[in-house]
């Protein structure tokens, strides 16, 4: 175990709604260990753009690649006739095609224009956490972790064909295992997560749908489950609904569409065919969703038949045959937890710890 670990961690789940934060104590409880819901950064970034709209000023995007919920805001300012600009960097923020960017309105250039609001683009910015950690009368880490969803960077191929060949190599490649998407070197086309891992000094990051998994089995309960039965783990999100089919602590399948297309019926028939192996990977990808796809199913894993469901969204499956639980006793912050727990399976962090 490194003497990094044996600091403070600072683990965040960088969501579309919210970034959802614990600074883990090795040494203690999770109960004491202090945890923090707050806006994700894109949307304190559109509140930023949107306020420098109604004041009729340009706007200038500097800093990297970050999550791009900020873009309708950024379209409507430029839909107003007002100047938006960005770095290279930064544009990737909002659009892999910088061509189509410009030709939208976006001006790319280095420097800002006399007079414009100059804003970061950023999924964690050290001046801010070292200010606001401090300002709580908190220590500073050893070890910052971070989660977020990344479609990738999949030049000529439709990104959410692209995004799902993270879990087809998830499942042939490293044997359903989720603590191997808890990357050191992070998969060139995931550019988000790159920049991310840059950001908070050259830490673990992964992907959102993978932290979730690990959050799950940070649970006793759910963990001790898995290893007696299968169950179907769904992670309701803001943007994006996640599903997977955990035996024995590994991933035998993976279902991913976007949360704003799916109805509580549809989710849930979805759902009963991905667990028996019946919904392809073209009726989903048809649908505007990403895939579903899946390994041999154990007959031990007793057809997954428990439906355990996290994330924001979670109430959307209020009525059904499905459970909510709260591992570390904190839903919201599952994805955090998880971070936790891949540290604990790479041996980071002592199995007790």
């Amino acid at each position: 175990m490194s003497n990094a670990c044996l600091s403070p961690i600072l683990c965040l789940d960088i969501g579309s709604g919210t970034q959802d934060v614990l600074l883990y104590f090795p040494d203690r409880e999770i109960e004491n260990c202090p945890k923090l819901v707050l806006p994700t950064p894109a949307k304190i970034m559109a509140a930023n753009i949107r306020a420098a709209t109604a004041e009729r000023r340009a706007v200038h995007l500097t800093g990297h690649n970050m999550g791009g919920g900020f873009s309708p805001a950024m379209r409507a300012h430029v839909a107003a006739g007002l100047p938006f600009s960005c770095t290279r960097a930064a544009a990737f923020s909002v659009a892999d095609d910088l061509d189509a960017l410009q030709k939208s309105g976006v001006t790319i250039r280095d420097d800002a224009p006399e007079g414009a609001l100059t804003l970061l683009a950023a999924d964690f910015d050290p001046a801010w956490w070292a200010r606001a950690l401090d300002t709580l009368g908190l220590p500073r880490p050893g070890l910052v972790a971070a989660c977020a969803q990344d479609h990738g960077f999949h030049p000529g191929r439709s990104n959410r064909r692209g995004r799902f060949v993270l879990w087809e190599k998830l499942l042939h490649e490293a044997s359903g295992l989720p603590e191997t998407m808890l990357y050191e070197n992070v998969p060139a086309c995931f550019t988000r997560l790159i920049d991310l891992q840059k950001s908070i000094g050259g830490g673990p990051v992964a992907d959102t749908g993978a932290a979730a998994v690990l959050g799950a089995l940070f649970e006793p309960e759910l963990r001790q489950r898995s290893m007696t039965r299968g169950f179907t783990l769904v992670n309701l999100g803001n943007s994006h609904t996640v599903a997977f089919l955990v035996h024995q602590d590994r991933i035998f399948g993976v279902y991913e569409h976007h949360t704003g297309l799916l109805d509580a019926e549809r989710l849930w028939d979805h759902l009963a065919r991905f667990r028996r192996g019946l919904l392809s990977f073209e009726e989903v990808f048809d649908d505007r969703g990403h895939g579903a796809m899946h390994l041999p199913l154990p007959d031990e894993a007793g057809g997954f038949a428990d439906t355990v469901v996290i994330g924001p969204r979670r109430h959307m499956l209020a009525g059904f045959s499905a459970e909510f639980p709260a591992p570390g006793g904190d839903m919201m912050l599952t994805g955090s937890f998880g971070l936790v727990e891949g540290l604990r399976r790479q041996g980071r962090l002592a199995p007790n710890a």
